[in-house]
C-alpha cells in the first residue's frame, strides 16, 4: 500500500513518452497563443499606419529589424501551422482519418505543409 501513495495520481509528462500526436496537439495551443500575441503587434501596425508618417515610419523600422522579421516569420509560420491543423481536426470531426497509421500522415503532413506554406508566403512577399 505505501508503494500506491508515491505514484502520481494522474498521468503526465514524465511519465508518458512525447508521440506525434501529443507534440502536435501542444503545438497547436502554443501557436494559438502565439497567434493571439502577433495579432496586437498587427493591431500596432495597423494603428501606427492610422498615426500617421512617423509613428507608421517607427513601426516600419521595429518590423524591418532582424529581430521584427524573426517575429514575423514565426508567426506567419504559427499562422500556417494553426491553419493546417485545424483543417485536420476538421476531417476528424468528419470521422475520417482515425487509423494510426493515418493519423501519423497527417500530422506530417501538417507540419510539412505548414513549412512549405511558411517559404512561400516569404518568397512572393
Amino acid at each position: 500500500m505505501k508503494t500506491a501513495n508515491k505514484r502520481p495520481l494522474s498521468p503526465h509528462l514524465q511519465v508518458y513518452k512525447p508521440q506525434i500526436t501529443s507534440v502536435l496537439s501542444i503545438l497547436h495551443r502554443v501557436t494559438g497563443a502565439a497567434l493571439a500575441v502577433g495579432t496586437l503587434l498587427v493591431v500596432y501596425w495597423l494603428a501606427a499606419i492610422a498615426g500617421g508618417e512617423e509613428s507608421f515610419n517607427t513601426a516600419n523600422a521595429i518590423f524591418g529589424s532582424w529581430l521584427g522579421q524573426l517575429m514575423l516569420f514565426g508567426w506567419s509560420w504559427a499562422l500556417f501551422y494553426h491553419l493546417a491543423n485545424g483543417i485536420r481536426h476538421l476531417v476528424w470531426d468528419a470521422g475520417f482519418g482515425f487509423e494510426l497509421p493515418t493519423v501519423y500522415l497527417g500530422g506530417k503532413i501538417t507540419v510539412a505543409a505548414s513549412f512549405v506554406l511558411t517559404i512561400l508566403l516569404w518568397l512572393v512577399a
